[in-house]
């Protein structure tokens, strides 16, 4: 009976502490990461996602999700912890872009249906996912530049409305070297994509993903694992782009994220 007793206090008290790994709210655009007890199941929003052997789990919020997002920590022994987050709402100002090539504001039905392939591919290679705990250390930025467009900001290109920024743009002169902001897999890499140019997709385990585009050059190829400041291509202006700059894209699968929000990135 004592040992029992000491079994199930030791139960509660690991619930706690997983509670206690989770914050109370999060900023649209932003990546949670939790910790449960080893063993433990996890659902956020009524689905499962993966637990890392160490207790790791990872989850994001949208642009636009509204919240709030219920988490759903099941103990090894069967016990279920629940806790819900609220989702911080953000300002999202315009932007207006000028000077766009018109043909890739509004492609012909030829290229849309070329876009549509690249999309899909790129798609693909987000889907992915594995055990590998890339992100557990935190990202540095792929490059140092002035931020000349924000993820989430509703674009207009030459006066014509179209979806929010999907990432982060940092403008850099062209031919700057454009480093792996975590350790990661090369899931995705294409020199000439009709809106993004060269394209990289890394792999940062659990679902996690970054994406560069309108690189000028790309130095590593699919299925290569790269290292946390590994130089992976350069920054141009291919594709959609009015001038040299590295645009930083961050997925949690479908879910588009805000880099700038990401540990250790911030300022």
């Amino acid at each position: 009976m004592h040992r029992h007793l000491i079994a199930l206090l030791a139960l509660a008290f690991s619930a706690t502490v997983v509670a206690a790994d989770l914050p109370s709210s999060v900023s649209q655009g932003g990546l949670v990461m939790g910790h449960a007890a080893p063993g433990s199941r996890v659902s956020v929003a009524g689905k499962a996602v993966r637990v890392g052997e160490d207790g790791t789990f990872v989850f994001g919020a949208g642009r636009d999700e509204g919240g709030p997002i219920d988490v759903a920590i099941t103990a090894p022994g069967g016990s279920t912890q629940r806790q819900r987050l609220t989702v911080t709402p953000r300002d999202w100002p315009i932007e207006r872009v000028e000077g766009v090539p018109p043909k890739t504001v509004n492609p012909p039905p030829e290229i849309a249906a070329r876009i549509q392939r690249e999309q899909a591919l790129v798609t693909a290679a987000r889907n992915r996912d594995d055990d590998r705990e890339d992100f557990a250390k935190g990202f540095v930025w792929p490059v140092q530049g002035r931020i000349s467009g924000r993820f989430g900001n509703q674009r207009i290109y030459n006066g014509d409305p179209k979806a929010p920024h999907s990432g982060m743009d940092i403008a850099v002169p062209q031919g700057t070297p454009v480093k792996a902001p975590a350790p990661g897999i090369v899931t995705f890499a294409a020199p000439d994509l009709y809106l993004t140019g060269g394209t990289i997709l890394l792999d940062h385990g659990f679902g996690l993903t970054s994406n560069f585009l309108h690189l000028s050059r790309l130095d590593v190829k699919v299925g290569q694992r790269v290292t946390q400041g590994q130089i992976i291509g350069a920054a141009g202006m291919t594709g959609r782009a009015t001038g040299p700059h590295v645009h930083w894209g961050f997925n949690w699968f479908g879910t588009r994220l805000d880099p700038l929000l990401l540990p250790g990135i911030g300022r």
